[in-house]
């Protein structure tokens, strides 16, 4: 099946760009998604493993995932129309979902439990969200998110009649809203005009090998480029972002957004719960009633109101600090790890077992703590719930693109001040081999006085628009040990962000040094301390080889 290109619709509505297809593309889509305008739209009709492979294309492709299903998708033998076609024959989809949602709501009004909503889940495509809401969307641990990406994609094309940034709904028609365009484009054009210099620069500094194709050396290069230069885009920076979540993850995400101080967060919770009620309109019936839901969203908004009013009165401005610093952990930690690796094999109940373990020679809790771990083979292969018994503490100013990696580990607890100018920005080393020091310098002026701006107009809340991710933002991590395996031992791959790589072999050598848990932090032995130049190009060959394998 082949598909004609596009022609220009009518302007989007409510400052959102509306992604124009043809008559012919317009029918195929309304088969599968709950709208073909909207930046907010459920994916429907397709097998799961469709939906899954369409979000996995989607995090790193600038195309939208109604065009990524056009392009990629919809003609393909195997997951295309046709087969999806078949797929359905067996019944009329309609009748099907009105037969679904006579069953959800027989069982929810039967037994009114909230577990319930956990039973009916739906893909949701959020798209064109800001990078302040892609951390709203992405807060509830109950769902499963997949961002768009900013180390695989340049954001140097324009999007409609504009570069891919939010316009606040508290600055339209207000004295700032020209001060705030015309940054933004400044700040984008500095961005294109960077990405032209950053990737010659790369490929004179890393000339393709033999051995590598032409592919793996321009994805090397080319996130060599974004990793450097993603510290330009400011917060307004618009994303995509696929979600998979359960009734009562919606449910839960929906009323925090209801509660929120700003707009955009508070328009698109509407424009998700008009889709989400196309597909599982059972589970969200509580949403924005005005004794349940409702209830619920004014009082998160006034426990938020009178902390702001008590952090304010606090009056003390903030000391010096590292970048990662441990800040709490329990000294008796490793005990705790040892006995509690016993529990599930013993009959004996938790204190008695720690009180036999702190009775033990050292090197017999050693003993059983490596027991618990076992023989590694790889990271994935990580140690059982024992680990869970001691947990760390991490308080770190780090940049805000760094923030936004770490943010995306659900299991651990996670806390963030808002994004300001207040912390200072990083300036990659590569900026100045450019010659662009200066220009990265302009970048962060100008978007700091817009800030300030803004935040004495509209507040602090709405002045985190104008922010680059360069400038560092304040946030704490909590987790148990063994979330820490797999966040440290990820995160350090050599394919990650050096920023985050740094943050990660800092919280490790932490655990170590200060903590003094040298025998959990031994175990964590996929840790990589190491520095990489081209931090991508082994990943790159890996993912290359992969591909000829499947053909």
């Amino acid at each position: 099946m082949s598909f004609s290109q596009s022609t220009p619709s009518e302007p989007p509505p409510s400052g959102y760009y509306v992604e124009t297809f043809t008559e012919e593309e317009r029918a195929v889509l309304s088969r599968f998604f709950t709208n073909v305008d909207s930046p907010v739209f459920g994916i429907i009709n397709l097998p799961e493993v469709v939906k899954g492979a369409l979000f996995a294309r989607y995090s790193r492709s600038p195309r939208s995932v109604r065009r990524l299903f056009l392009d990629e998708f919809a003609g393909d033998s195997d997951t295309g129309v046709e087969a999806i076609a078949e797929h359905l024959a067996a019944a009329d989809p309609e009748v099907a979902l009105a037969h679904a949602r006579g069953l959800y709501d027989r069982v929810f009004n039967q037994f009114g439990d909230d577990s319930v909503a956990q039973l009916g889940g739906a893909h949701l495509a959020c798209e064109q969200a800001s990078n302040v809401l892609t951390k709203v969307l992405e807060w509830g641990r109950l769902a499963s998110y997949l961002e768009q990406s900013t180390r695989y994609i340049f954001y140097d094309k324009k999007l409609g009649d504009r570069y891919r940034y939010h316009i606040p709904p508290e600055l339209v028609g207000s004295p700032l809203e020209g001060e705030y365009r015309t940054t933004m484009d400044f700040v984008f054009d500095t961005y294109t005009s960077l990405i032209g210099r950053a990737v010659p620069f790369y490929e004179g500094l890393y000339p393709k090998s033999e051995s590598d194709t032409p592919a793996v050396w321009r994805s090397t290069i080319r996130a060599k480029a974004c990793d450097d230069l993603r510290g330009l885009l400011p917060a307004a920076t618009t994303s995509n972002v696929g979600i998979f979540g359960s009734g009562q993850a919606y449910e839960m995400l929906l009323m925090r957004m209801r509660s929120h101080p700003l707009a955009e967060v508070r328009a698109y919770s509407d424009l998700m719960l008009v889709e989400l009620r196309k597909m599982i309109p059972s589970f969200l019936t509580r949403v924005d009633l005005p004794d349940r839901g409702q209830a619920w969203s004014d009082y998160l908004a006034a426990v938020a109101s009178d902390l702001d009013a008590r952090a304010g009165a606090v009056g003390q401005s903030p000391g010096e600090r590292p970048e990662v610093m441990l800040v709490d952990w329990d000294p008796e930690g490793e005990t705790k790890v040892a006995a509690a690796a016993l529990y599930a094999a013993s009959d004996l109940p938790d204190d008695q077992l720690l009180d036999y373990v702190r009775g033990l020679p050292t090197k017999d809790r050693v003993g059983l703590i490596n027991a618990a771990v076992g023989s590694r083979g790889n990271r994935r292969h990580k140690p059982g719930r024992a680990m869970e018994r001691t947990s760390y503490r991490f308080d770190i100013l780090s940049d805000y693109g760094i923030f936004r990696d770490l943010q995306r580990h659900r299991m651990l607890t996670i806390e963030w001040q808002r994004l300001s100018p207040d912390h200072g920005y990083i300036t990659p080393e590569a900026i100045g081999d450019i010659g662009a020091t200066d220009l990265w310098d302009e970048v962060m002026e100008r978007s700091a006085s817009l800030a300030e701006h803004i935040g004495a107009m509209h507040g602090s809340a709405a002045a985190q628009y104008a922010v680059p991710f360069a400038y560092r933002v304040r946030y704490y991590i909590q987790m148990n040990a063994r979330e820490a395996f797999h966040l440290l031992e990820l995160r350090s791959q050599p394919s990650g962000h050096p920023g985050y790589r740094r943050v990660a072999q800092q919280m490790h050598d932490q655990i170590r040094t200060v903590a003094g848990h040298t025998v959990i932090a031994d175990a964590m032995r996929f840790v990589d301390h190491d520095d990489y130049a081209l931090a991508r190009l082994q990943e790159e060959r890996r993912l290359e080889q992969k591909r000829r394998g499947a053909g």
